[in-house]
């Protein structure tokens, strides 16, 4: 699914991720078949704030063509959503290029920020309370 630089070492991979409690990967089928994937990573607390900033990356998020447009990243953007609820996380980011990736996250209400790197947005879901927002770390806002 989508592009692998190297199969051989994805395989080798992948059963460290699946044992890891740090990484999430979530899958979408119909029938038995794959539609779609999305890999998330909790980073942990940080150093300064612990728990309150707790932030996970979304990796990757993909669906086969033939599943787009038919709820399948949302509903696995839901359960991405879901999983950091319940941590609890505060934060899930991740970058997006500016084309059809950056427009499928736009539909599902996701806004980019004024900021991100060269043909890539970037994304943020503030889990928190808004009436108990501090500071963000990295950002100061």
């Amino acid at each position: 699914m989508g592009f692998v630089e190297d199969e051989t070492a994805l395989a080798a991979r992948f059963p460290g991720f699946c044992a890891d409690p740090a990484h999430l990967i979530l899958v979408a089928e119909d029938a038995g078949k794959l539609l779609g994937y999305a890999a998330v990573q909790d980073y942990g607390p940080h150093l300064r704030s612990g728990d309150r900033h707790r932030t996970a990356k979304l990796d990757d998020l993909y669906t086969l063509p033939e599943a787009r447009r038919r709820g399948v990243a949302r509903a696995l953007m839901d359960a991405v959503t879901d999983w950091a609820r319940a941590k609890p996380l505060r934060y899930v980011f991740w970058y997006a290029n500016q084309g059809a990736a950056g427009q499928a996250y736009q539909a599902m209400g996701h806004q980019p920020a004024p900021y991100g790197q060269e043909g890539f947005d970037f994304y943020e879901i503030d889990l928190g309370d808004p009436a108990e927002r501090l500071p963000h770390p990295q950002r100061g806002s």
